[in-house]
């Protein structure tokens, strides 16, 4: 309640990029006073052996994830772990440092709860990360990884394979960003045979280890049930681990805020995400029978909306937007609804 009557208003009047930037030097500051860490992690994180969930072969100590792009450069993962996350996804990681798009490049919808960005794939590049990386300690991470804006589109496998092998080491698994909406080209590989090809070269590379990590997919929510049939197609010939559902979206239907910002263009997360994104993951499910793992992202911004997508066959969720909106509180509050469900059924 404190966060959204005082702080989240008094962080909602400046831009929301440079709150961004404000909000990760706070957390920085935690490092310099461990009993704030040992307050949050007795605070925020509840152990509970029901919210355990086996996955890929990972133990995740609870369901409840970090999604890609808060944290791309791996600066906090242990300030987001003492809050209550049970895994953290970095990136999206290109090998070359790359600033992205010109700014302004994020934007509020504050009468829809929903983030636009057009970001662009803005890091550090997989060296620094790389290093970053080695101090993680026990959390569990997630590597996404992209391609950078220079490199052709007929390349880019080069790039992915570059991170790959860079991160193999480092992190827990995979997700292969073919998704975003704000790198030109980038979404025509999720065109299936540029897919079967990417994937299965990450995969060749994989299986040559004495130890292959679990790769999964991250897709939009603007795929037909055609695309995404096509989808399940191409995970079952790969042979890759399971499907992250969904990135953010490129529609703008059915938004209160003022049109001078719903037509910025990039991606739409948030609350208006929540019933397509819940959508294709009960359609993968369902169409693929249950077979293929899942972990649902988009439009999380309450207790509910994450039952809503474990419902629809989602094993794990992650948080990106509800995170902004409703402050930490939310992870605290998304496990405990968990457990009851679980409990319960």
């Amino acid at each position: 309640m404190i966060y959204k009557s005082i702080i989240r208003p008094l962080l909602f009047r400046f831009d929301a990029e440079k709150i961004h930037d404000f909000t990760f030097l706070a957390l920085k500051l935690l490092s310099y006073f461990p009993f704030l860490f040992y307050f949050l992690n007795k605070y925020f994180k509840i152990n509970h052996p029901v919210l355990r969930t086996k996955l890929f072969g990972i133990d995740f100590p609870n369901p409840v994830g970090l999604a890609a792009g808060l944290d791309k450069n791996a600066k906090l993962i242990n300030q987001f772990s003492s809050l209550g996350f049970g895994f953290i996804e970095i990136g999206t990681v290109t090998p070359k440092p790359q600033s992205g798009n010109p700014k302004k490049r994020l934007f509020r919808l504050l009468s829809d709860e929903a983030i636009i960005n057009r970001m662009g794939f803005n890091n550090d590049g997989i060296e620094l990360i790389a290093s970053r990386l080695k101090k993680k300690g026990n959390i569990i991470v997630g590597g996404n990884i992209g391609k950078n804006k220079i490199t052709p589109i007929n390349n880019a496998v080069s790039d992915y394979l570059i991170s790959f092998d860079y991160l193999f080491d480092l992190v827990d698994y995979f997700a292969i960003n073919v998704s975003s909406p704000n790198t030109e080209n980038l979404r025509d590989l999720q065109n299936k045979d540029n897919l079967i090809f990417l994937l299965s070269s990450i995969q060749k590379n994989n299986f040559s280890r004495k130890n292959p990590k679990p790769i999964l997919l991250k897709i939009a929510p603007d795929l037909s049930n055609d695309q995404l049939l096509s989808i399940i197609d191409v995970v079952t010939r790969t042979s890759i681990d399971g499907i992250i559902a969904t990135n953010t979206t490129i529609q703008r239907e059915n938004l209160k805020s003022p049109k001078n910002i719903t037509i910025e263009s990039g991606g739409l997360s948030g609350a208006p995400l929540a019933d397509r994104s819940t959508e294709v993951i009960r359609f993968l499910n369902k169409s693929s029978k249950g077979k293929i793992p899942i972990i649902g992202v988009g439009g999380i911004m309450n207790p509910n909306d994450a039952i809503e997508k474990i419902k629809a066959g989602a094993s794990l969720v992650q948080l990106y937007s509800g995170f902004v909106y409703s402050g930490p509180s939310l992870v605290r509050q998304i496990n405990k609804s968990i457990l009851n469900f679980k409990l319960n059924q």
